[in-house]
């Protein structure tokens, strides 16, 4: 319809165009105060971070909605509500076990968890989307759980049906989509060290002035110190592509993404989603055989103080690596019935066993780890590591290797420097201390 404004007299006049033309002015300048007015707010911190609160408050309560938590008393408020009501919700949100353990139990005991209807799915998928930096700590705190609930289901012998999976891989997919997004289509490349130099810090450097056209023909081997010298790159992932759907010759590559992305903000995760992680990845490995404790059987004579007694030697184990790996218990079928199979062993390539081995270095070596999660850890390396001796995995082999021999070299030093400060209180508790001389206070009269 078109709205023009006319005369009594029918036609339009100049002054009602004049009037109108006028109007409209004054509404694009209206209009122009309202954008500059939006940009001002948008540009306030204040403003930012009140929406910022907001928007984790309301995410807190829908989520408190969806999870089915007993209450001890009616008149008890919701400890996942409660959680609001703190200065900064979404941190107080990640940093909650209830909250965890609730959603952990939902997804678990559930037959129909992670379906396309699945509620809890869908508050993960709108969480991550949007956008909010602390609000995708969150959803990527529930990544090892959604991943291996996803993995174990789709590997699982038990099912001769697999239940319909979407909402999980609707939120990998935001996941693999925003990485694709970041990366720009360009591979992830790491710089590869030249051995033939001394160092690291021993490469030439050439001004662009002084370089000569023919330098880059010089012979590597030389000697020269104006040869160009070109660094050989290698390649970490490979440009990603754009997926919609996943299929099963992209599964690895999706959601090794997703750990990927984990990984990227791994010091912010809680314990418990680490410990979960852990414990996951030693079940994907699915390898129960005398392999993984091939380097806990060696007993080891170290020195304490350097002297020749024999009172200053102590003997070093695995010992918790030991008993924990002797209580490992791995289940070919799930008992239960809910599909998360634990023990079940899924197909482990290289694009889903990298970032599984990135994420337990952390795991095993992080300075800020628990105990219970560098415990984890080192069992699920282990295990990880006898499944790649049985499938004569070269890189996998020597990656899990050499993590071992960390975790075994970080006890060593630890059960030494312990038994080390044993003797020294010890003996500083046998030798007699003289006694103090008496204060004397010198007073001014």
């Amino acid at each position: 319809m078109d709205f023009r404004h006319h005369a009594p007299g029918g036609s339009p006049s100049s002054s009602s165009t004049s009037s109108s033309s006028s109007q409209t002015h004054h509404r694009n300048g209206n209009h122009q105060i309202l954008n500059t007015t939006t940009t001002t707010n948008n540009a306030d911190p204040m403003h930012s971070w009140w929406e910022s609160i907001s928007k984790a408050r309301s995410r807190i309560h829908l989520l408190s909605t969806l999870l089915p938590i007993p209450e001890s008393e009616p008149q008890d408020p919701n400890p996942i509500s409660s959680l609001a009501d703190s200065d900064n919700p979404a941190h107080s949100l990640l940093s909650s076990l209830t909250a965890y353990t609730a959603v952990s139990l939902s997804l678990t005991s559930s037959d129909h968890s992670g379906s396309g209807d699945d509620n809890l799915c869908n508050w993960l998928y709108d969480t991550f989307l949007s956008s909010d930096p602390d609000l995708r700590l969150v959803v990527l705190s529930f990544i090892p759980l959604i991943s291996g609930l996803y993995l174990s289901r789709i590997h699982s012998i038990s099912q001769t049906l697999t239940p319909s999976l979407s909402g999980f891989e609707a939120v990998l997919l935001a996941l693999y989509s925003s990485e694709t997004k970041s990366r720009g289509g360009k591979p992830v490349v790491v710089s590869i060290p030249d051995l033939s130099q001394p160092s690291l810090y021993h490469y030439p450097r050439v001004s662009g002035a002084k370089k000569k056209p023919n330098s880059a023909k010089v012979n590597p081997g030389s000697d020269s110190g104006s040869r160009a010298f070109r660094p050989v790159v290698g390649v970490l992932s490979p440009p990603l592509e754009p997926q919609t759907a996943i299929k099963s010759t992209k599964r690895a590559t999706i959601v090794g993404v997703a750990l990927d992305c984990y990984f990227k903000q791994v010091s912010q995760m809680p314990s418990w989603s680490k410990r979960d992680f852990c414990r996951f990845a030693a079940d994907w490995a699915g390898q129960d055989c005398a392999c993984k404790s091939e380097f806990d059987n060696v007993r080891e004579r170290v020195n304490v103080n350097g002297s020749d007694k024999v009172e200053d030697e102590i003997e070093i184990e695995g010992n918790d690596v030991v008993e924990k790996m002797k209580n490992l218990e791995i289940e070919d079928d799930d008992e239960s019935g809910d599909g998360v199979g634990r023990g079940t062993r899924i197909l482990l390539p290289w694009e889903l066993l990298q970032p599984v081995l990135r994420i337990l270095a952390h795991c095993l070596l992080g300075p800020l780890n628990s105990n219970d999660v560098k415990d984890a850890a080192s069992v699920a390396v282990r295990c990880l590591y006898a499944r790649a001796s049985h499938d004569l995995v070269p890189q996998a082999i020597l990656a899990t290797r050499s993590l071992i021999q960390l975790d075994k070299r970080a006890r060593d030093d630890a059960a030494v420097a312990a038994a080390s400060a044993a003797v020294t209180t010890g003996s500083n508790a046998n030798t007699p201390s003289k006694a103090k001389k008496p204060e004397i206070l010198l007073v001014s009269k």
